[in-house]
C-alpha cells in the first residue's frame, strides 16, 4: 500500500525541529524502519512528518563523566560497531548486533527503537540490565528519565507531545563486570520472542550484583527483581541460577501470539535467563 498524502521537513539542527513539532498531527522520523511501514499500511497517517536526519547533535557517541552519551539517531550499526562502546558498554553493542538484519541495523536508530516502544525489541532488556537513562526535550526545556520510568506500556512511553528523545545515557561499565544478552527470535523479523540480558559482578567469591532486563515476554520491558535477589549473596553455581531464572516469569502476564503460547514464552524465558545468567557470570572476572 502507499501511505496517504503528507508534508515532509528536514530541519539541520534541534531547535529548528523542536519548533516544527509544536503543530498536530506530526511525527518525528529516525531511521524510519517502524514508522514508514505503519504509514503503508494506513495505521499511522500523519499530516507532516519531521526528519531528524540532518541534526549533527543527535547522531553522536561520546563519553562524559563516567557515562556514554548515545544520540537519539545513532544508528543500530554504530551502536555495535562503536569501539567505544564495545569497550565500556559490551552489553549494549551486543543487543544492537542482534536487531534485525543488516539493512536495518544500517538504518535504524537506537532513539527511534525506544521511542517506538515494541515489546519485542532488543535494546529495551539491555538498557534496564545496564539502568540506563533517558534524555528528552523539548522547545523550552530538557529532563532526564531512568530507563524504567520511560517504558509506560506497549508502544507506549513516557514522551510528552512537541517532546523528542535527544541521547540515551549508559553508565561506564566495570572491568569486572560480565554481561550477556540472549534471545529466541523470530526467524522472519528478527523480533524477540523472547530476549533476556544479564549483567553479574563478583566480590569475594560471590555475586555482589546481578541486574537481569526481560523483552518480549509481556506487554512491556522489565527488571527481574526476583531473579536478581535470588542470585546476589550466592556463589553462583549452576544450581543457583537456575534456581534465581525460575522466576523470571512469576507474576508476568505474558504475550500470546501465532509465533508462541504464554506458557511457551515463560519457559523460553526461564531457559535464556539461565543461558543469559550462566554466560554473564563467565565473563565477570
Amino acid at each position: 500500500m502507499i501511505a496517504q498524502n503528507f508534508e515532509y521537513s528536514w530541519p539541520t539542527n534541534l531547535q529548528e525541529a523542536l519548533g516544527l513539532l509544536s503543530g498536530e498531527n506530526v511525527k518525528v522520523l529516525a531511521g524510519g524502519m517502524s514508522l514508514i511501514p505503519l504509514m503503508k499500511l494506513r495505521l499511522a497517517s500523519p499530516e507532516q512528518l519531521v526528519d531528524l536526519g540532518r541534526i549533527p547533535d543527535l547522531n553522536t557517541i561520546r563519553e562524559d563523566k563516567g557515562a556514554l552519551r548515545i544520540g537519539a539517531t545513532a544508528t543500530h550499526y554504530q551502536v555495535e560497531s562503536s569501539a567505544l562502546i564495545r569497550s565500556k558498554c559490551p552489553l549494549l553493542a551486543e543487543a544492537a548486533s542482534n536487531i534485525g538484519d543488516i539493512q536495518v541495523r544500517n538504518m535504524g536508530t537506537i532513539g527511534g527503537s525506544i521511542a517506538h516502544a515494541d515489546p519485542a525489541a532488543d535494546y529495551p532488556a539491555s538498557l534496564l540490565a545496564l539502568e540506563a537513562r533517558v534524555v528528552l526535550m523539548n522547545s523550552k526545556s530538557q529532563r532526564e528519565l531512568p530507563i524504567a520510568d520511560f517504558f509506560v506500556d506497549t508502544f507506549t512511553t513516557a514522551l510528552e507531545p512537541g517532546e523528542i528523545i535527544r541521547e540515551v545515557v549508559v553508565p561506564i561499565e566495570e572491568q569486572s563486570v560480565g554481561t550477556s544478552y540472549q534471545k529466541m527470535l523470530q526467524p522472519a523479523s528478527g523480533f524477540a520472542i523472547v530476549g533476556v540480558a544479564a549483567r553479574i559482578r563478583k566480590s569475594g567469591g560471590k555475586i555482589a550484583m546481578a541486574r537481569v532486563g526481560v523483552t518480549g515476554l509481556s506487554g512491556k520491558p522489565y527488571r527481574a527483581s526476583s531473579v536478581e535477589k535470588a542470585l546476589e549473596g550466592t556463589a553462583g553455581t549452576a544450581s543457583d541460577i537456575q534456581k534465581a531464572a525460575a522466576s523470571v516469569a512469576d507474576g508476568v502476564d505474558a504475550n500470546s501470539d501465532l509465533h508462541a503460547s504464554a506458557d511457551y514464552r515463560k519457559h523460553l524465558a526461564r531457559i535464556y535467563a539461565q543461558r543469559a545468567l550462566t554466560i554473564a557470570l563467565s565473563r565477570a572476572s
